[in-house]
């Protein structure tokens, strides 16, 4: 008998370290999926970053918060760079800056491409309303019409999108960004080279392995960074923000006292005691009913 009662307690306590563990998993998988920024390093400064030089047709206007810079390595060729306005820096020759530059990218574009974990898209991301996190397409990934990203009014929310060859865009497309998503926030890994059609609408900071391609009037809140390859550009719009400021929006003070409210407070303040003291009650009152059945 004395036996069987220790069975039941023991079962009553496995039960309820249970569901203390599954609350626990349930709370802390929310804080753990939020992704860091990929580290520009000494490539923020560079709207404009070719592997074999820069090529551009018409008026190209370049600038932006972050900077503005323009260059080429380790082939430091600028073609057409009268044309080009910028905020920054036109590097023609070789610098240092440059280089470290390109280095910077190199980095960057191996921590996109490691992220996990990784959610499968369709090649054609038109159409589609996606929130934080990483996507990959295992070849080639495209842009007709609008892609919607969400930020679920987190201001610091990282989109990662990894293509494991070609980003291609059709005419007139766009990223649409809503509820608080940032330019700053979104990246673009490109497994071999990235083109971009007329009058493209795109964001974010775009690593390519091989060449980039913006053709007539494209525009961009970002940065083109390609590592091997050149960069061709044609009377577009390139904007290099830094992330925006954000003024947190005060939690208003409840001063009611009702004898019962839980504090005004952020809610992960309070969750996780709360879970654990509702797993110590489950604890007690599976041993006290094991003990009321044993007597």
């Amino acid at each position: 008998m004395v036996k069987s009662s220790k069975f039941s307690i023991g079962k009553a306590v496995f039960a309820s370290a249970i569901a203390l563990t599954s609350v626990s998993l349930i709370i802390g998988t929310g804080a753990f999926a939020a992704q860091p920024k990929v580290d520009l390093g000494n490539s923020e400064s560079f709207a404009v970053l070719g592997g074999s030089g820069i090529t551009n047709t018409g008026p190209t206007a370049v600038s932006g918060t972050a900077g503005g810079d323009m260059g080429s390595s380790p082939t430091p060729s600028f073609t057409g760079e009268a044309s080009v306005t910028t905020s920054g820096t036109k590097y023609t020759a070789a610098a240092t800056q440059v280089d470290d530059a390109r280095a910077s990218v190199v980095d960057a574009y191996n921590d996109a491409a490691s992220r996990i974990p990784a959610n499968t898209v369709s090649a054609d991301l038109g159409g589609q309303t996606l929130v934080p996190g990483v996507y990959n397409s295992a070849t080639s990934m495209e842009l007709t019409g609008t892609l919607t990203l969400d930020a679920g009014n987190d201001p610091d929310a990282v989109f990662i999108f990894q293509a494991g060859s070609t980003l291609t865009t059709a005419s007139a497309s766009s990223v649409a960004l809503i509820n608080g998503a940032q330019p700053c926030n979104v990246f673009w890994q490109v497994g071999s080279s990235a083109t971009f059609g007329t009058t493209t609408n795109f964001v974010g900071h775009v690593f390519s392995l091989i060449s980039i391609t913006a053709n007539n009037r494209a525009t961009f809140d970002g940065q083109l960074l390609a590592i091997n390859g050149a960069v061709t550009l044609d009377e577009n719009t390139i904007t290099n923000d830094l992330c925006k400021a954000v003024t947190p929006t005060p939690t208003p003070t409840d001063t009611t006292d009702t004898g019962g409210e839980l504090p005004d407070t952020d809610t992960t303040d309070w969750l996780m005691p709360l879970a654990g003291g509702l797993a110590l009650v489950a604890v007690g009152a599976g041993v006290l009913f094991a003990r009321r059945k044993r007597s």
